[in-house]
Order: structure tokens, then C-alpha cells, then sequence
């Protein structure tokens, strides 16, 4: 009887599996809220609840779990064109030697939105978000290049955006 009651608490406990390189995997319910923030970031937790059948503390609790374990962030998504920030732009950029430390270096940056590791033709796209292009000519010139093993840089600057959603739910 002991080991059925531990099994049954350990099972509705389980709010998420590692894989075994220790990236967390939410289990159905936790993607479920998931879901539900994405469509509103500030929907209650009570709501949550209701339409995934938890109590509203079982929602505060996982989702602040979702949120210690990096598999989530819940932030006010902005244009940047529209809160004063004049100029965003896409660096692809080309490295000679070790990727992640670049990586690294660019996450460090504060006006560095998004960095990700690619194949193809660049090794890193870095998203950065700026003042004015005076500022974006230093971010790139006397910070991105100054790196070593930088070997390139290639920016995109944006015009406008159109689209930013995230959106794209759970798997």
C-alpha cells in the first residue's frame, strides 16, 4: 500500500521529465499552460486552472517551476521602433574557432536580443536592438568585431516589422 501511495504522488508530482542532457521536458498539463500564456500572458491562474484542470496554487506552482527551469519567460513583448529605440538590426556573423564563446560574449550585451548558433553561411545571428544608428555602428564595429575570432560580420538592418508572435504552442 506505501509503495502504490509514493507511486501515485511521484506521478502527480511529475510536472516535467530531463532529457538526459538535462534539458527539462514539461509533461501534457504543463505544456497546456503554456499554451494558455501564450495566447494571454496575464491570464489567471484561476482561469488556467479551469481550463486545465489544476487549482489555481497547482498553476502558480508549475508555472513558476516552467519559469525557474528557463522553459519559459513571461515579459511585456514590444516593437521596439515605437518605444524609442530608432534602430534594430540582424548580425550574421562568422567566427573563426570556438562558436560558444562568442556566443557567450554577445549574450552579455545588453542591446543583444536574441543569439543563436547556425548552419549555413553564418555562424551566429545576433538581433540587436539600438538608439540610433550611431549606436548600432559602435555595438557593431568597436564591440561585435573587436571579439576575438570574429572573423566577419553581416548586418540586416530592419525597416519595419511586420510580424513578431510567439505563438507557435507546444509539442
Amino acid at each position: 500500500m506505501h509503495s502504490e501511495v509514493v507511486a501515485s504522488r511521484s506521478a502527480e508530482h511529475r510536472d516535467s521529465r530531463e532529457s538526459r542532457n538535462g534539458t527539462p521536458h514539461p509533461d501534457a498539463v504543463s505544456l497546456a499552460i503554456i499554451e494558455q500564456l501564450q495566447e494571454d500572458g496575464r491570464r489567471p491562474y484561476a482561469a488556467i486552472g479551469k481550463a486545465v484542470g489544476l487549482s489555481e496554487a497547482a498553476v502558480r506552482q508549475r508555472v513558476q517551476k516552467l519559469l525557474d527551469q528557463g522553459v519559459m519567460q513571461i515579459v511585456a513583448v514590444t516593437d521596439p521602433l515605437t518605444v524609442g529605440f530608432r534602430r534594430q538590426a540582424m548580425v550574421g556573423i562568422n567566427v573563426e574557432g570556438d562558436v560558444e564563446s562568442i556566443a557567450d560574449a554577445l549574450t552579455d550585451m545588453s542591446e543583444v536580443e536574441y543569439v543563436v548558433m547556425t548552419a549555413g553561411s553564418f555562424d551566429i545571428l545576433a538581433e540587436i536592438v539600438c538608439e540610433d544608428d550611431d549606436h548600432l555602428l559602435d555595438v557593431i564595429n568597436k564591440r561585435i568585431r573587436s571579439l576575438p575570432g570574429v572573423r566577419s560580420t553581416e548586418s540586416f538592418v530592419y525597416l519595419k516589422l511586420k510580424k513578431q508572435t510567439y505563438m507557435w504552442g507546444t509539442r
